[in-house]
């Protein structure tokens, strides 16, 4: 089952993507970020992100992970691993799976690159973010990195792929902004922002070639 899974989202990857037309779906402030889209002042930084997905109790999950506390615009969100690219990574691939290894300890040589999805321009913090699609054949052994990592989430593409945990609420940042946005109800954990966009456009892609359950 789950060879026959990563078979076919191997074969959806490889095809056209759903984009920023999925992405905005689960943006926060939609009219900002089409904005924002449209008008980068200046050259962001870059970032990638490793969406690992594995075989668990014989069905696919992938993991996220709860960022610590921390003075920056992601202190405790939930995100994939992975992060800025360094000058020492040889392209942004290196550079999601160098994270996901110091962040939870994934084995880089342990991971099957299958595709990306579209990167993603994230307006508070200036960055593009390059996200890619790996699988490992067996459960890693996560080993979190405590300054980075408070916890980690796995989520099986069952439950991804649920309507139930598509759902909306009013936020209030520290800087006094409320917005409405639309989020993934994950094990208790809102979902939001950048991992929501990415995790939504995953999940279109999986919607080409099976059902919600």
């Amino acid at each position: 089952m789950f060879l026959e899974f990563t078979t076919q989202l191997s074969k959806a990857l490889s095809k056209s993507l759903p984009g920023n037309e999925a992405q905005i779906k689960m943006a926060p402030y939609r009219d900002l970020v089409e904005e924002k889209y449209k008008n980068i002042n200046k050259e962001p930084k870059k970032a990638a992100v490793l969406i690992l997905i594995y075989p668990k109790n014989n069905q696919a999950h992938l993991v996220l992970m709860k960022r610590s506390n921390y003075e920056g615009h992601h202190s405790a969100q939930i995100s994939f691993p992975g992060g800025k690219k360094e000058e020492r990574d040889e392209s942004f691939i290196h550079t999601a799976l160098r994270e996901a290894n110091e962040e939870v300890g994934v084995v880089k040589e342990s991971v099957k690159i299958i595709g990306e999805l579209s990167d993603l321009y994230i307006p508070p913090s200036n960055f593009k973010v390059y996200p890619f699609v790996g699988i490992t054949e067996i459960a890693p052994q996560f080993i979190v990195d405590k300054k980075e990592v408070e916890s980690i989430i796995e989520l099986s593409i069952d439950d991804l792929m649920r309507n139930d945990i598509l759902k909306s609420k009013t936020m209030n940042l520290a800087a006094g902004f409320t917005f409405n946005t639309p989020y993934f109800d994950i094990q208790n954990h809102v979902v939001w922002g950048a991992t929501a966009m990415m995790l939504f456009e995953l999940r279109e892609i999986i919607g080409t070639f099976r059902q919600q359950p």
